[in-house]
């Protein structure tokens, strides 16, 4: 099931927050986005040779992926598209729902190759995603935006960031995204950072994110792929759910199942009927975590191991993306699964490794154990 992959020499996705710039008011933005560019972004000329240098990873090179902000912000945003597209270096986009989605420059990246679109939709309940993202009306026009890259032919897939406030929609969400005929979709646990720090905003608990995990174990078997972004564990869950299909028994120290996973699995289940149980899990399980096949370029060149761990290895204006990613101390110590706590002895811990992001969050350290996995590893004594 798990791919034997080496992300040691070259990551597998480079995340660049072109900007900072962006027309919407997330309640969770960890880049505490705002209307204009801030000072110190990355010129085009700087972009280019940015772009031009992830050649140095060597084939297959990793998929670019633009980010903001709103990187439809950028007015040169075809010449960097331009520039990859001439290099071979594959490109994606994640834009905010703006005006400049209509603006016609979605045509031209469809035309240069772009590899896929992703749009945010945190709700199936208009009123809630509109209250989410900070302004009326966002969500028709998300809908409206999805069906226009799909008509364009491009990729796309719906990113969902999970938190308390809107978690028990996830059953409706999956509807919607069959209603959307949307192949694929992100879920993003929320991390305490940028606006997420917000005190109106609560993570899930440990429990509540291995109610969550098993529940889009159940969801995946609905005929969507579903992927997560900081909550690697379903990884983990994902081997004792096959396992348990099976008929495996899992030993006691496994964590159980919750109130949120009953109440979540119930409506799935009125929403799709009982059948889904004896569908085929798609849940994607490549064994990447922050730092190891992902890395992320801040909109001034800052290198973290990924958007939510904003802890500093290098800056690109200084020194090449691959000699940053390779030479890191805290990059290897990542990618060798050297963690602190039980992270750092979890049988998982190189098909999952935990949240780096969320351990960097709650302890100032990207390399300690992840607070919302409740798995005690096999022989682990604190």
């Amino acid at each position: 099931m798990f791919k034997r992959l080496d992300f040691d020499k070259r990551p597998i996705i480079v995340f660049w927050e072109t900007t900072r710039s962006c027309p919407l008011a997330c309640v969770h933005c960890r880049a505490e986005a705002i209307l204009e560019p801030l000072p110190g972004e990355l010129s085009t000329e700087e972009g280019v040779r940015f772009i031009e240098s992830l050649t140095d990873f060597g084939r297959p090179y990793p998929l670019l992926i633009f980010t903001g902000g709103d990187p439809l912000n950028r007015r040169d945003l075809l010449i960097l598209a331009e520039r990859a597209r001439d290099l071979g270096i594959p490109f994606a986009l994640a834009p905010a729902v703006s005006r400049n989605l209509w603006s016609g420059i979605l045509d031209k990246l469809a035309d240069m190759g772009m590899r896929a679109v992703s749009i945010s939709i945190d709700s199936p309940y208009p009123h809630e995603h509109d209250s989410i993202r900070g302004i009326q009306g966002i969500f028709d026009l998300s809908v409206k935006a999805v069906r226009y890259i799909k008509d364009l032919g491009v990729r796309i897939q719906i990113n969902t960031v999970a938190m308390k406030s809107n978690v028990d929609s996830f059953p409706d969400m999956v509807s919607l995204i069959h209603s959307l005929e949307v192949p694929t979709w992100e879920v993003f646990f929320l991390i305490k950072v940028g606006r997420g720090r917000s005190e109106h905003l609560a993570e899930l608990s440990a429990g509540e994110s291995e109610d969550l995990v098993n529940f889009l174990y159940d969801a995946s078997k609905t005929g969507i792929k579903i992927r997560t972004v900081e909550a690697p564990f379903i990884r983990r869950v994902t081997v004792m759910r096959i396992a348990s299909d099976k008929g495996y028994s899992m030993p006691k120290r496994f964590p159980g199942v919750g109130g949120l996973y009953r109440r979540l699995l119930n409506r799935l289940e009125k929403i799709f009927g009982s059948g889904i149980r004896d569908g085929s899990p798609n849940i994607d399980v490549t064994p990447t975590r922050d730092g190891n096949g992902i890395i992320f370029v801040s909109y001034r060149g800052d290198v973290y191991p990924s958007g939510f761990t904003p802890y500093p290895v290098g800056n690109i204006r200084g020194d090449t993306l691959s000699k940053i990613y390779r030479d890191s101390r805290v990059l290897r110590a990542i990618r060798r699964a050297e963690f602190r706590g039980k992270c750092g002895v979890c049988e998982f811990r190189y098909i999952c490794g935990g949240s780096r992001a969320r351990a960097y969050a709650w302890f100032n350290d990207p390399l300690e154990s992840d607070p919302a996995c409740p798995y005690i590893p096999r022989g682990y004594r604190e």
